[in-house]
């Protein structure tokens, strides 16, 4: 009784931010279910799951993933209820549920998709059930709350131990690979790999993890690397990294947008490697519930900051979630591969949900392909401004604005392309910024 007196005060708390949201333009994703677990701090076991639950984790592509995977249930006519904006801890998990179960705590849906931060999965999953569970990719991300890659793996690791559900993994990242020996008696391990692609590169070339065999301690050799520390690779002692392939995306063309999956031709609006790996994890758990993703994933798109184009001034201009240097690598990498002269603006905060340690920023690789002028801004504008200097490009190239409208305003003083980079806290009100300049100026 309690419990569902808990849901109705919660009902109408939403309907009350909701309003309160749209005037005041920000987002109250976490704020609902902060107020229900101080209420009932054990509201996640009163819901009553009667319909698989998929959750992606990652240091980066949880968004996306996870909703393509809504996209392609969706569009093949099932009721999905997901945390489609990000909010992946435990209170942002409650605020979904909460909104759309009954007041007796029944969630109706066909299925239940959730992103979730790494360190909640152990967590979130002891107290509501797991059928699949797809884990990407860890890199270094957020040193001051997440600790070293390695704590979070033995968090999930220790986790995995006791779980049967379909556990699809990365078999091109060894940090996650390994978590398919995690549980022996556990047979329903799916790994997921991404054919060699053009830029693929025979030497590491930005910063990664996961050097050595998490066996017994050889150093790993590859065969090449996708990116980071992402790409085909093996222990010469144990032979780790040489599973059966469940998914395998092959013959990738970024250029005309194709890929192939046993054969089957498929079209996207994606033109990276990192898209493309999340599009392979797609496919995987498609297989798993026996459906069609082709036609999903011809039409789907995100645009939420992540790897988004849109047209500013008539200027096309691509932004991008980086809020670790693998994130940051990867729109550079984007960049580099694109042989148009275009321009750069890079916002960086240091709020608590960024990490206040920026020190990461030292990690990633400024080499630029046909870059004509760099525009910083943020909290931290001066610092990312010092940074990229220091990796030689010309002073005179740079320009720090503190203030995000000052920025994007001397960006738009050119018509060539633009790409732009946004930390976590910063994403948002970049999108947003752009958005109001460009219909501030369409009206002139």
């Amino acid at each position: 009784m309690y419990n569902s007196l808990v849901i109705i005060i919660a009902k109408v708390l939403n309907q009350i931010a909701k309003v309160l949201c749209k005037i005041l333009k920000k987002d109250n994703g976490n704020m609902l279910g902060r107020i229900v677990k101080k209420l009932s701090p054990n509201i996640l076991e009163y819901l009553k799951i009667n319909c698989p639950v998929i959750a992606v984790t990652a240091t980066n592509g949880k968004t996306t993933t996870n909703n393509c995977i809504r996209y392609v249930l969706e569009q093949n006519g099932k009721k999905v209820v997901s945390n489609k904006e990000g909010n992946n801890m435990e209170t942002g998990i409650i605020t979904t549920l909460i909104k759309n179960c009954t007041i007796t705590g029944k969630v109706k849906a066909d299925y239940i998709t959730l992103e979730v931060d790494e360190s909640y999965v152990p967590v979130v999953f002891k107290k509501i059930p797991l059928n699949t569970l797809v884990i990407l990719n860890f890199f270094r991300d957020q040193l001051d709350r997440n600790g070293e890659v390695e704590t979070l793996i033995l968090k999930i690791n220790e986790f995995l131990k006791t779980y049967k559900g379909n556990l699809v993994l990365n078999n091109d990242d060894p940090n996650v690979a390994r978590l398919g020996k995690a549980n022996k008696e556990n047979e329903n391990v799916y790994y997921f790999s991404v054919q060699k692609y053009k830029y693929a590169s025979n030497e590491q070339k930005e910063a990664g993890e996961g050097k050595f065999c998490p066996f017994d301690k050889t150093r790993l050799e590859y065969e090449y690397y996708q990116y980071s520390h992402i790409g085909k690779f093996k222990c010469p002692k144990c032979g780790y990294g040489e599973e059966e392939i469940f998914t395998e995306v092959t013959d990738i063309d970024l250029e005309n947008r194709t890929f192939k999956e046993n054969d089957i031709t498929y079209e996207t609006k994606a033109n990276n490697i990192y898209t493309i790996y999340n599009f392979a994890a797609v496919i995987a758990v498609s297989k798993l519930y026996n459906i069609n993703p082709k036609q999903a994933l011809k039409t789907f798109e995100l645009n939420n900051g992540r790897s988004e184009n849109i047209k500013i001034k008539g200027v096309d201009t691509l932004i991008n979630l980086a809020k670790n240097p693998t994130g940051a690598n990867v729109t550079l990498r984007m960049l580099n591969e694109d042989n148009e002269e275009k321009e750069l603006l890079f916002v960086l905060n240091d709020n608590p949900a960024d990490g206040l340690d920026v020190s990461w920023i030292w990690d990633i690789n400024f080499e630029l392909n046909n870059v004509k002028r760099i525009v910083t801004s943020g909290k931290r504008a001066y610092d990312i401004a010092i940074r990229i200097k220091t990796s030689g490009i010309d002073e005179n190239k740079i320009e720090a604005y503190p203030d995000l409208k000052d920025a994007i305003e001397a960006l738009y003083k050119t018509n060539i392309k633009k790409y732009v980079i946004a930390n976590y806290t910063a994403l948002q009100p970049t999108r947003r910024e752009l958005q109001e300049f460009n219909a501030k100026e369409g009206n002139k």
